[in-house]
């Protein structure tokens, strides 16, 4: 098969660390070539040094046979390369077909053509099932949407090779077939792609190929063929690992109620009528594909916003005023939905972080002053209690890879051994070690008697952790579902707008 991109010896360092030691890789034309490794492993930074973001220490790189000039991502879009980052590259003011147009036409043009640009974003959101609003301010969707985007801008430049970084992770089973039938398509006429996802199934489905990179080195290559999950998951992390599941559990008290509340944000879906419940030793999980109003979900269980019609209780607790700081007083724990944005402070130490939520408790805050020894003794208890790998509580939390940065959030949301647990995407974009033991954690604090409301688009996720489940679609929940008995087919259905009646699929609206 011809060879359309060739790394050659690719190291990179960040002072003492060796992000990719010597990495070699080729890509044939018409090939889905699968990239595994642990969160930190250097796929992100390898991929970040083809597309020009960053500058390799030693190597080089050739695409069709031409050598590709380092660190300049215009000369890797113009070699044909378009990338799908998995932290967002959009500006937030722009609209969503801004976003997508931008950079594709000359700054010496007196006007744009956006009809034609409207057209095409249309024709390719229906053909690839990634419907967005194109006049919707990128700073204004929700975390799914904003990947949509992503994935319509890169194809929108009609790149010959495709980076793919966790694409997947907000769709429904049955978009991501719609997908991968698509990029089947593609590749039938020469497409060329890259595909990072830790969804060993995806893996499975969609690739000819899988390299494993663990600690910056290339640990194992095989044929998909030749590949199993199992296989994959030791070759990641270096030994076996298996997810855990739920177990048989009696529920105890109501640790959350909410009886017919809404709420309409200023901007996305609004929460309309939505009434559930919560329980000690138990896992509820809300399916739904990103959008349907998970964000004013989570936001009123946070204490972020006070909803409109309703009531929501704590405990037992009814609160009409409901405040971040009173939630976490009660005894939630919050795991945000985007750790980076919503979770940490990049900047702030890692033992800032952890002590963000206590500032004004003893032995953290004595007479309103922050005791730095007890501040840093908990974080070292913290990081070593939940195994996070990091240079030590000082340390810059940005500097952090995903795995350990959620981590942190775990140890400072679970530390405290809360009544209810709040899970919004606990392991989106996390390796298999690192789901595995998110899994443990949000399943041991269900034994210890917490009630833990877990938001996930991952059905695999939903299905092993859940004892009940309800759909959120347009802002509507559903009737709760038994975990044990209802299938994926059947909640990828409702979450596309469907629901179960007679054994048979309507269209709700």
């Amino acid at each position: 098969m011809t060879s359309v991109l060739r790394l050659e010896n690719i190291t990179k360092r960040f002072g003492s660390l060796l992000a990719n030691d010597g990495v070699s890789l080729s890509l044939a034309r018409g090939e889905v070539l699968a990239l595994l490794g642990e969160n930190g492993a250097g796929k992100t930074t390898l991929m970040n040094i083809l597309f020009g973001h960053y500058v390799a220490d030693e190597g080089r790189i050739e695409v069709e046979g031409e050598a590709l000039p380092p660190g300049a991502p215009h000369a890797a879009i113009a070699a044909g390369i378009g990338m799908v980052h998995q932290h967002f590259t959009l500006a937030d003011n722009l609209t969503v077909l801004d976003n997508v147009v931008l950079g594709t036409e000359s700054l010496w043009r007196p006007w744009q053509n956006r009809a034609a640009a409207r057209r095409r974003l249309a024709e390719m959101s229906a053909e690839f099932g990634l419907r967005v609003d194109p006049d919707a301010r990128v700073g204004e969707l929700s975390v799914g949407e904003r990947q949509r985007v992503e994935i319509l801008k890169a194809l929108y430049r009609d790149a010959r090779i495709l980076i793919m970084d966790e694409p997947t992770a907000v769709l429904t089973p049955q978009e991501t077939e719609g997908l991968f039938d698509t990029l089947r398509r593609l590749v039938e006429r020469g497409l060329s792609i890259i595909f990072i996802s830790h969804k060993l199934n995806e893996i499975l489905a969609i690739s000819d190929r899988v390299m494993v990179l663990r600690r910056g080195r290339i640990v194992q290559e095989m044929p998909t063929a030749e590949a199993d999950r199992h296989r994959l998951a030791e070759a990641m992390v270096g030994q076996t690992v298996t997810r855990p599941r739920a177990g048989a559990m009696s529920p105890g008290e109501v640790v959350l109620a909410m009886q017919t509340v809404s709420f309409r944000p200023v901007n996305g879906v609004a929460l309309d009528a939505a009434s559930l419940e919560v329980r000690a030793h138990e896992v509820v999980g809300i399916a739904g594909v990103s959008g349907n109003g998970q964000v004013p979900l989570a936001d009123l269980v946070s204490g972020l916003c006070r909803a409109d019609a309703g009531t929501l209780s704590f405990f037992g607790e009814t609160l009409t005023s409901p405040t971040a700081s009173k939630v976490v007083r009660l005894g939630v724990g919050r795991i945000p939905e985007d750790r980076h944005a919503e979770g940490v402070v990049g900047e702030m130490s890692i033992w800032e972080n952890m002590i963000s939520e206590d500032l004004r408790q003893p032995p953290i805050s004595r007479y309103g002053l922050i005791d730095h020894k007890a501040a840093r003794a908990r974080a070292g208890a913290q990081i070593e209690a939940f195994d996070v790998r990091c240079p030590g509580p000082d340390a810059e939390t940005r500097l952090l890879s995903g795995g350990n940065m959620q981590k942190l959030i775990l140890a400072r949301a679970l530390s405290r051994e809360p009544g209810l647990v709040l899970a919004n995407q606990p392991a989106r974009g996390l390796d298999e070690g690192a789901i595995a033991y998110v899994h443990g954690q949000l399943l041991a604090a269900r034994e210890r008697g917490a009630g833990v409301l877990l938001i996930t688009e991952d059905l695999e996720e939903l299905l092993a952790l859940s004892d009940r489940v309800y759909v959120i679609y347009r802002g509507r929940l559903s009737a709760s579902l038994d975990a044990k008995t209802v299938t994926p087919r059947q909640l990828g259905l409702m979450m596309a707008g469907h629901d179960m009646r007679d054994d048979s699929m309507k269209e709700t609206g």
